[in-house]
Order: structure tokens, then sequence, then C-alpha cells
């Protein structure tokens, strides 16, 4: 059998690519991120890793593969390599779909009790050396409802569960909810309007799709409580950003607590910046110690299955998009 053909679309230099070393030595990996250096070797190659930020490249080269059996999304999100070629071929995409979901879950209660708690004022106040004694709402008994019941949402209603808290979930196909313990509430996409107005804190991570893009439009985020909180760990386009500014603005809601924006990173001046009712990060929710490796050691393992003829783990529905 001829060794198998590895290209990997990264930075050479990346201290991560150092645990290829695990595979085994018959496969010929070439690494680079220019179109250059894959010239000679594209036609003949039977997978592809493509590291963050390059699916451009992965387009450029398309047109050279021959040989391709299998392309890999060293992220989650798949919206940057979806172009038509791949999605009409018969070579399946994975992705790291997964990997990084315990850390977005704690995120999503860490966000429900910054503003449970009101946090932002406890910090403010011990700044100013003022002692400040207010009332705290308690998580036992609110609503977590979410918007995009995938890896994310199941891994924030795991914990919403452990903190007493009932979870509604909005899912493409319903019915492969009804029968989840965490959940106490489906709804249909088109019902996530209902859902929105029942629930404490709405959770949004769905993926991008031409279908999901402005998903959560005006008209649902003016369905939410005043006391509701929307957080967005999906992507930034599901939620109409200009209508969102505009509901914080008029304080129509709580607050937001947001890991990903329309464009990254987020302008300077914006207002989100400013608001005092949003919790804002850098779209680094994930980001923890190692979370690099975790996915590349993701890739390996499902590296192991393809060179062993076994079926992949995380194949991507390329017309769906997740």
């Amino acid at each position: 059998m001829p060794a198998l053909k590895l290209l990997v679309l990264a930075d050479p230099s990346a201290p991560y690519l150092r645990l290829l070393e695990q595979l085994p030595d018959d496969v010929h990996i070439v690494v680079g991120d220019r179109k250059e250096r894959f010239l000679e070797i594209a036609p003949a190659a039977d997978a592809v890793l493509c590291g963050i930020g390059q699916g451009g490249l992965l387009r450029e080269l398309w047109p050279l593969f021959k040989n391709l059996k299998w392309v890999h999304s060293f992220s989650a999100g798949v919206e940057s390599v979806l172009f038509q070629e791949l999605v009409t071929s018969a070579v399946p995409l994975t992705n790291a779909r997964g990997v990084f979901a315990r850390s977005l879950g704690e995120y999503a209660i860490a966000a429900c009790l910054f503003f449970a708690k009101d946090f932002r004022r406890m910090v403010r106040s011990q700044a100013e050396g003022k002692w400040d004694s207010y009332d705290v709402e308690e998580l036992t008994g609110k609503v977590l409802g979410v918007i995009g019941y995938g890896e994310i949402g199941r891994a924030a209603a795991i914990r919403a569960k452990a903190m007493a808290m009932k979870v509604y979930a909005v899912r493409r196909r319903p019915e492969l909810a009804e029968v989840d313990p965490l959940v106490d509430r489906v709804y249909s996409v088109p019902q996530r309007g209902d859902l929105m107005a029942e629930s404490d804190y709405v959770l949004v991570a769905s993926p991008l799709t031409p279908t999901t893009k402005g998903l959560v439009g005006e008209r649902e985020l003016r369905r939410m409580k005043p006391t509701g909180v929307i957080m967005n760990l999906g992507r930034g386009p599901v939620i109409d950003e200009a209508a969102l500014v505009k509901v914080l603005e008029e304080k129509r809601i709580r607050g937001a607590a947001l890991d990903v924006f329309d464009v990254e990173p987020l302008p300077e001046g914006h207002p989100f910046y400013r608001l005092e009712n949003v919790l804002l990060s850098a779209h680094c929710a994930d980001h923890t110690p190692g979370w690099v490796e975790e996915s590349m050691q993701f890739f390996i393992d499902n590296f192991m299955r393809f060179y062993r003829s076994e079926p992949l783990e995380n194949v991507v529905d390329k017309v769906n998009g997740y």
C-alpha cells in the first residue's frame, strides 16, 4: 500500500504541530501556509488538515487535488471552509466539534452568575471603597433557553441542571431532544421566539450557515423578558448585531454576554465596549491551557481511524453546514 500523503495547512512554526510525530512513520507529511509549498504534492494528497484561517488556501489548492479522500477542519466552525466545490464533492469533511464544549458550557453558567449576582456592581463598589449591600438572585428554578442545542448547548445544559435550572431547547429536528433527560421543553426553529419569551437566560450556540444568519433578530429580542440575558457562544452573525445594540441601549433586556461578533477583532469604538449591560470577551471563552493541543489530538486520533480505514468521527453535513 502506498504511503498516505497528508497536507497540513498551517504555520510550520506552530508548536502544536509536534503532535504529528505520533503518526506512523510511513505517512508523508507536508506542512506549509503558502500555495507554492504544495504544488508538487497536491495531486497525490490523500488528506488535508486545514488550520485556523486557512480556508482560503484550501480553496486555492482545490483544483490541484486528484486523489483527495478527506478534509479535516482544525476549528469547530466550518463556514470559512465550505466553498461550493467541496460541498458538492464526495470528499468528507470533519471538524473539531465538541473539543471546546466543556469550557464554553462553563462560560455560559459563569455569564448567568455574572448577571444574577451583579458582579459588575460588586467590583465597582469594591474599587470605590463603597460598602454596597444589595439583593442577589439565585439560578435555582430559572430557565436556560438554548438556541442551537449541539455540543455547546448540551455542555451548558449539563451544568445548568447542576444549578437546578430548567432547560428549554430549540432544535432543527425537535424529536432528537424529546428523549434527552436534560431538556425540559423542546421547540422547533420557527418557535424560537416563544423560547426566548419564556427563558431567563438565552444561550445562542448555533453554527453560522445561510439559514442561521440573523436567526435572532429584533423581533425575537423584543420578546425576551426585561430581566432576560442573552449569550452568544456560537457565531456572531447568528444574532442581528444592530438589533442587539438597540435593545441593550434601550435597556429593553437586562444584558448580554458575548464571545463572538460580526467582525473580529471587534472594531475600536464599537458600542459593546461602552455598554454597562454587556459582558464581553474576545472570542476566547474556549481558550483553556492546551486547547490547541486538544484540537490537534482529536485530529491525530481521527487520522488513525482514516489510516485503519475505520469510520471517521465528526463528519460534517456539508449541505446544512454543521
